[in-house]
């Protein structure tokens, strides 16, 4: 019974701490929007994509990039929520958490739906936006997405929460942020997709297919229409599992203590 009151808390500090950040709701919205107005009417005539096989339901461009655009929000709010805990592991307050009796699995779990949570209400008025510039789904994608929203978010949060456990420094983690999001965002099917990559090169096809964030994006764009992709759903689960223990790795207090008496 002591395990969901600390979930209550942790969530609602997080939702508290995001409602008190209103530039980045703003940013996280901004973001995707620039890339769906602005950058789709150059991609589209550079690719020359109207129906882009195998998704013959998808007309225009702007209806392609809509599932890598809300992975694109997924991945920055992931990353920014663990930008948060270094900063709070400089605070003290992150130590202050890590020491209640609660397990830490547990703590590190909280935190990360408290992230997933903001990520997936981000998703959600994105798509909102876009519904207004008549980029729509059908209206059961925008529920048969969720759960799809759900593991993605899962899986791109526990990423941020295992980079953050490695690096100690707030200036050095924003450096990494950069390293680590666009490489996986430009090389994904998140912009075109794998089939148009591979007419260009091989090698970039198999790294895009190899991208986790990839799997995620396709889990989301089959999800919007009401589908589901098997193997996509298989990879990104193992990636949450892979990340989140590493992420238990790096927290552990043992490896501290180990790390200052060498």
């Amino acid at each position: 019974m002591r395990w969901l009151p600390a979930l209550r808390a942790i969530v609602a500090r997080e939702g508290l701490r995001f409602i008190h950040q209103r530039e980045r709701f703003i940013s996280a919205l901004v973001r995707p929007l620039v890339w769906l107005l602005v950058f789709a009417a150059g991609f589209r005539a550079a690719l020359g994509l109207s129906i882009t096989p195998p998704y013959q339901t998808y007309i225009t461009y702007e209806t392609y990039i809509v599932p890598g655009l809300c992975g694109m929000v997924l991945l920055f709010n992931g990353m920014q929520s663990s930008l948060s805990l270094v900063y709070d592991r400089e605070m003290g307050s992150m130590r202050l958490l890590l020491t209640s009796p609660l397990p830490r699995w547990w703590l590190l779990t909280c935190k990360l739906l408290g992230s997933t949570v903001i990520s997936i209400c981000q998703v959600y008025a994105f798509l909102a936006i876009a519904a207004l510039f008549g980029i729509t789904v059908a209206p059961l994608g925008y529920l048969t997405v969720l759960p799809a929203l759900l593991i993605a978010g899962l899986m791109l949060g526990a990423l941020g929460l295992a980079l953050s456990s490695f690096i100690k420094q707030l200036e050095n983690f924003a450096g990494v942020m950069n390293f680590v999001i666009f490489p996986m965002f430009f090389l994904s099917s998140a912009l075109y997709p794998l089939w148009k990559m591979a007419e260009s090169s091989e090698l970039l096809h198999d790294i895009c297919a190899a991208n986790r964030f990839t799997h995620a994006v396709e889990l989301i764009r089959f999800a919007l229409y009401s589908e589901i992709n098997l193997p996509a759903l298989g990879w990104t689960f193992l990636a949450t599992a892979v990340f989140g223990a590493a992420a238990l790795w790096g927290y552990d207090p043992a490896r501290g203590l180990i790390r200052k008496r060498s």
